[in-house]
């Protein structure tokens, strides 16, 4: 009984690992559309993978206050980390490639 409580306590705390980890991991994608009235940004992510396979999904990130848009337009190219708060994704860095 005890050993099982040791290897559930040990699984649980990978699993918080692993997610932390996974959240603050770096991606890349295109900006396809901003909303700078709702604070809102949507990026295709760079598929990797096979060459000619196509993009990846479009996803909705909303931008923390103070965090400006101004610098970003349809069409850029970023690289971005994110999490998942307040019942949607979250950009938490948000950079333009060169």
């Amino acid at each position: 009984m005890r050993a099982a409580k040791i290897v559930m306590t040990s699984l649980a705390a990978a699993s918080l690992i692993t997610t932390a980890a996974l959240a603050q991991q770096s991606m890349s994608g295109m900006v396809t559309k901003i909303d700078r009235l709702r604070s809102t940004i949507s990026i295709q992510q760079t598929q990797s993978g096979t060459v000619g396979a196509a993009g990846g999904a479009i996803q909705e990130y909303k931008v923390p206050k103070g965090q400006s848009l101004e610098a970003f337009h349809a069409g850029d190219k970023v690289t971005f980390t994110a999490s998942d708060s307040d019942g949607g994704k979250t950009i938490d860095k948000l950079d333009k490639e060169k």
